[in-house]
């Protein structure tokens, strides 16, 4: 695993690397560091881009610019997403060495979309009415995001993971082992080892036909929504990849479980996607296997991850996968 860096080590990547495209920079300012780190880039012309490095052995070039090659193609299908800007040479990243390290950094550069987050408007919030409205909308881009997928004739040089059954519940899963979780009781590893070897038969029986399985966003909850007005833009594209469509409206739907409102949100869900998209029955019945499916993903997350274990957050985790696992048993 690649040393954390210092907001000093990565504001001098940041610098480095805009010297690669023609802006002529007024600001420079660091947002955020999560998954990768993000700086905003105010021009002296009044533009804002927003200057994303990415973080190590997530992905490699071929599948940043496999990302910007989807965008690209969603924006052209009028659906609100970053818009990315080229290199002075016509590429879509500038890879820049780490100072004082043998390491490089991939760094990109969207145009910055102003905006509320949508989780923000839905945090607190008991009106149902307010509820039903937003996540009426977060089905219609997810919707919307699917019928581009399904639709699109991919590039030949396309690279993007798979959360099929073996990306999900096979032996490496791509979010890492979640069964292996030394936190765990003797009794919840056997319940949560079962529940996976169950969903990778029902996953495989399943198959890639149904009309469910395309490129997905893969993290479209409410905090990677942005709303400008009428206009809501799907941001964060870094999990994208090929998927089940029930995976994707399970992680919308994941933060709002244990909330008295979860049917009205449910409900308004599945009726928003369904006004752009069809979806069966019998595939939203799959849901609740694809919520516990998105609980074990985030488990191998943090097993990835341990500098994100945060104790209680942990065990409740644990006891919500296998509250699940054992609710799907019955």
């Amino acid at each position: 695993m690649a040393k954390a860096l210092d907001k000093g080590t990565l504001r001098a990547i940041a610098e480095r690397a805009l010297d690669g495209w023609e802006l002529r920079v007024a600001q420079l300012e660091f947002i955020s560091i999560s998954e990768n780190t993000t700086f905003r880039v105010d021009t002296e012309a009044g533009e804002t881009y927003a200057l994303r490095i990415h973080r190590p052995g997530y992905h490699n070039l071929a599948e940043l610019n496999s990302e910007q090659q989807w965008t690209a193609a969603l924006n052209r299908a009028g659906i609100g997403v970053p818009v990315p800007l080229m290199t002075r040479d016509g590429h879509g990243y500038a890879t820049v060495p780490v100072p004082g390290s043998t390491e490089i950094r991939h760094i990109g550069i969207v145009e910055w979309i102003d905006g509320v987050l949508l989780g923000r408007i839905v945090r607190g919030e008991s009106d149902e009415g307010a509820l039903t409205q937003c996540y009426d909308q977060l089905g219609r881009i997810a919707a919307r995001i699917h019928n581009q997928a399904v639709s699109w004739q991919i590039p030949a040089d396309f690279q993007r993971h798979e959360f099929d059954a073996d990306g999900l519940m096979g032996d490496a899963p791509f979010w890492g082992p979640f069964w292996v979780l030394p936190e765990m009781t003797h009794a919840e590893r056997k319940l949560i080892r079962n529940a996976r070897h169950a969903i990778h038969r029902v996953l495989s029986d399943y198959g890639k036909g149904q009309g469910t399985y395309s490129l997905i966003h893969a993290d479209l909850h409410p905090h990677n929504l942005l709303v400008n007005g009428n206009q809501l833009y799907a941001i964060d594209f870094d999990d994208a990849g090929f998927g089940w469509h029930q995976y994707e409206l399970a992680v919308a739907l994941f933060d709002s479980q244990g909330n008295p409102l979860f049917d009205i949100v449910h409900d308004a869900l599945i009726a928003g996607y369904r006004s752009e998209r069809p979806l069966s029955d019998a595939a939203i019945e799959l849901l609740p296997m694809f919520l516990l499916i998105r609980s074990l993903a985030l488990l191998g997350w943090i097993h990835e991850r341990p500098e994100h274990n945060k104790g209680e957050r942990l065990r409740r985790l644990i006891r919500l996968a296998c509250a699940q696992a054992e609710e799907l048993q019955t």
